[in-house]
């Protein structure tokens, strides 16, 4: 593994160039940096995050804030909060940037009232990416709910720069209304499950599936993926590798997936992080030492978010 130990970069001013609503409770928000902030991205790798600052943005107005969330909603947003990118792309002296985020509280109830034309601060890229190990011809992608966004950003550096990795995506939620998804889904490739253009735009086929059967095959993605290495036991298992993000839950029953079937395995976690920079030491993930005798603490927002599954002790 080489690691990419960035550095605080910025703050940079970033320009909201749109925002839009694109499910329930889902929201995709486009950006625009320049100068020094698009320069900071010369190193960008898939898998790293940004910290923004909405303490001074306005929430919007009482009647557009879902009922569950009011009695909270006044409350001050004082520190960043940080969010993966979901597509990051150069153009000309600039680059642009795509987050996809949930509203879930008094910080992205603010984010919703951004409009193009507002200048946002942004502390970022932030944190450790996924990488490509060397002779790599099969690569898994693995996503639940929330984790699109640095997976979509892995799948476009795939296909990129690493075309002759063949590559497949295993996406999966509770059900259909908590995918953050946009695009009609193909109901075409049968054989799959489904197309979702985030993933078929790369030349990505994927499966859907989701717990309750409203989208895609139930069940959970695991058991799909699962069943996919069990039918293809002609690959090299040192050739394959499986990248993953979503609730923790499905990280550790990919990791021991791939442990079990001696496969490569990437996870990008997450973790409150109070400043994103390593500095107050707010979002420790424990990990077997080099020697197993006992487990060490590395820093979500530092050594990662992402990191090798096998060494990563989990809870569940």
């Amino acid at each position: 593994m080489t690691e990419i130990n960035t550095p605080q970069k910025g703050p940079f001013a970033a320009t909201v160039t749109g925002n839009v609503q694109i499910g329930a409770c889902y929201w995709r928000m486009d950006l625009r940096f320049e100068g020094a902030g698009a320069r900071a991205f010369a190193p960008f790798r898939a898998g790293q995050f940004l910290q923004i600052d909405v303490a001074d943005v306005a929430l919007p107005p009482m009647d557009k804030i879902p009922p569950e969330l009011r009695d909270g909603a006044a409350r001050k947003v004082l520190l960043r909060r940080p969010f993966s990118f979901a597509e990051v792309t150069p153009e000309g002296d600039a680059t642009l940037a795509e987050l996809l985020y949930c509203v879930v509280g008094p910080a992205s109830l603010r984010m919703t009232t951004l409009a193009a034309g507002d200048v946002v601060s942004i502390i970022g890229p932030l944190g450790n990416g996924y990488w490509v190990p060397e002779n790599k011809r099969t690569a898994l992608l693995v996503v639940g709910g929330m984790g699109v966004p640095p997976v979509r950003c892995l799948a476009k550096a795939l296909s990129a720069d690493h075309p002759d990795i063949e590559t497949f995506a295993f996406v999966g939620a509770r059900t259909a209304g908590a995918l953050p998804l946009e695009g009609q889904l193909d109901e075409s490739a049968k054989d799959l499950g489904y197309c979702i253009p985030a993933f078929t735009k790369y030349g990505i086929p994927s499966v859907l599936a989701t717990d309750d059967g409203s989208a895609g095959a139930q069940g959970f993605v695991t058991e799909h993926v699962a069943r996919w290495l069990d039918a293809n036991t002609d690959r090299a298992r040192d050739e394959m590798i499986l990248y993953a993000c979503g609730p923790e839950p499905m990280l550790a029953a990919v990791g021991k997936l791939a442990n079990a079937r001696e496969i490569d395995c990437q996870v990008s976690m997450e973790r409150r992080m109070a400043c994103g920079i390593g500095l107050c030491q707010s979002c420790a993930i424990e990990h077997e030492s080099e020697t197993g005798a006992e487990t060490v603490y590395k820093l979500c927002c530092q050594d990662g978010p992402v990191f090798e599954a096998k060494h990563v002790v989990w809870d569940t």
